[in-house]
Order: structure tokens, then C-alpha cells, then sequence
């Protein structure tokens, strides 16, 4: 995961929130991490190349 992190805030219709949790959690993710791959998926389907996240080095 990346070292430094934004906040992105996103405006959905509660029925749909609970929706997307509910599933988010039958399929063992957080909300956050199906978001960041949609995210990931979406940049690269439209050519936006980012560098490889920084590896956290252990102490």
C-alpha cells in the first residue's frame, strides 16, 4: 500500500451504501480496497501509467 494517502470523498445514495458494504463484506474487502482497485483497474484501462507503490521497509 502506498506511504501517503488522500481522502476521497464520494456522495452515494444510502440504499446503494449499504448495498456495496454488505457486499464488500461477503466478499472479505473493505469498501476502501474494492474503491482503490476500481481506481487502479480504471487508470490503467484508459492508459494512465503510475509508479509502483514504495515497499515498506521493515525494522
Amino acid at each position: 500500500m502506498e506511504n501517503k494517502t488522500a481522502r476521497l470523498t464520494v456522495l452515494i445514495d444510502p440504499d446503494r451504501k449499504q448495498a456495496f458494504e454488505k457486499l464488500c463484506h461477503a466478499q472479505d474487502m473493505t469498501p476502501s480496497q474494492v474503491m482503490r482497485r476500481l481506481i487502479r483497474e480504471f487508470l490503467l484501462e484508459h492508459g494512465v501509467k503510475l509508479p509502483a507503490p514504495a515497499k515498506k521497509s521493515r525494522k
